[in-house]
């Protein structure tokens, strides 16, 4: 299992923030309220390339995100789950991101930051390959829908070997320790999420009467691939199936946690470990999880015999089928909540591309048959029926034009924001 631990400077420092961490933990309660899911980088044999920087050294990266829920102390999680060597972080600061609530890109904060980010204390911190760093909890009040920047110095030489690709929010990378400046000088931008995973609250508060009769609170995590992750959607304005969701959620103190991973399947790795490998991480060890929406399947379905996977078999229903079945069970062993989510129409999908072979009549007849399955098999607590919500009703197998981004197999703004609709329903 996946340790999460507060990261030491001193080995003998290890027990006793073990143990603060924990006694911290049994004493607050904590949700997620933002999530972007670590991954393991890829060779450059691949058919997409990873666009991120080989190494980070004596620069600082600002990353802006969206929080779904507020509260009143926050607290940031690093991530070096996929290091192979340690990663020193010299420096981190969090502050209000000056964008409006509308998005965009721009590495300007509003006033000062919220404050120095520490470690068990420190204020730098090196994080063992394959763990994480949580830091300390900062008193910072924070509102549901708040958009934050994290800025975070490497003094030395980090290789981002844990990522996410598909961020669909802009980060910069400015030279030298910059991460208290007001907007970083001379920065470049940066298509991705290096080591940020993710982002805590605790304290949080409906604002009204009704919101207070209404609030559930605990969070709910998206498990998915690229729709989930928002490929389609315009970047820098949260317009991702669950950026929508948490707009729908957040009156009910729901937090949401997009674990999306562009090429994430159930049963096979790539672009992120299988489903049953990064369960426990991405899902169930999630502070305040409620329930789980898996949206995935159709890049199981889709890869094989194509410039994704050339030489994988087809894949059979009845293999994904007891794919999802296995994660069902985890699921239920821990109390939380299931829902599965139907596979969207994809006929064209990426068509007039290298990777056109994505779709096939045969590919969507598997597709069809497991959609058939989640509907009507009983085994999900709820069904989200992106399937039925998204395609055309003249041409089942084709998404409606109104909701495709144009590669046939991605929804745009519309199409996500419908899928969110659908969602909620079935939380």
């Amino acid at each position: 299992m996946f340790k999460t631990i507060a990261t030491i400077a001193t080995i003998g420092a290890a027990a006793a923030l073990a143990s603060s961490t924990a006694a911290a933990a049994a004493a607050e309660q904590w949700q997620t309220s933002w999530y972007a899911a670590p991954q393991p980088g890829w060779d450059a044999g691949f058919a997409l390339p990873t666009n991120i920087p080989l190494s980070l050294q004596k620069q600082t990266v600002r990353e802006t995100l969206r929080l779904s829920v507020g509260g009143q102390r926050v607290r940031v999680v690093l991530s070096n789950r996929y290091g192979t060597e340690p990663l020193v972080i010299g420096e981190a600061q969090l502050a209000r991101s000056a964008g409006n609530a509308a998005g965009g890109a721009s590495s300007a904060i509003a006033g000062a930051p919220a404050g120095i980010l520490t470690f068990g204390g420190r204020r730098s911190v090196t994080v063992a390959p394959g763990q994480q760093a949580v830091s300390d909890a900062l008193d910072f009040s924070v509102r549901a829908l708040e958009r934050l920047s994290v800025s975070t110095y490497f003094p030395q030489r980090a290789a981002p070997s844990t990522f996410h690709w598909g961020a669909q929010q802009t980060a910069f990378v400015g030279r030298g320790n910059q991460a208290g400046a007001r907007q970083l000088s001379e920065a470049a931008p940066l298509q991705g999420r290096v080591f940020l995973s993710a982002i805590h609250v605790s304290g949080g508060a409906p604002a009204t009467a009704r919101e207070t009769a209404m609030a559930t609170g605990g969070t709910v995590v998206a498990f998915g691939d690229s729709l989930t992750d928002g490929n389609g959607s315009t970047p820098d304005h949260d317009r991702r199936w669950p950026d929508y969701l948490a707009r729908l959620a957040a009156a009910r103190g729901i937090g949401v946690a997009n674990a999306g991973i562009s090429g994430a399947r159930v049963l096979g790795d790539r672009m992120g470990e299988r489903a049953a490998a990064r369960f426990e991480h991405d899902v169930l060890a999630q502070p305040g999880v409620r329930s789980v929406i898996i949206a995935l399947g159709i890049n199981d379905i889709g890869w094989p015999a194509s410039g994704f996977a050339p030489h994988d078999p087809a894949m059979q229903a009845e293999t994904l089928i007891a794919g999802y079945r296995k994660l069902i069970e985890r699921a239920r062993e821990r109390k939380v909540k299931v829902v599965g989510a139907t596979m969207a129409p994809f006929e064209n999908a990426l068509q007039g591309t290298p990777l056109s072979d994505h779709y096939s009549l045969a590919k969507d007849a598997v597709r069809r048959q497991v959609n058939d399955w989640i509907r009507g098999s009983g085994a999900f607590d709820a069904v989200a029926d992106f399937d039925a919500v998204l395609r055309d009703p003249a041409h089942p197998s084709r998404m409606l034009p109104a909701y495709d981004s144009g590669d046939h197999l991605h929804p745009g703004d519309a199409g996500y924001e419908a899928m969110a609709k659908a969602a909620y329903e079935a939380l």
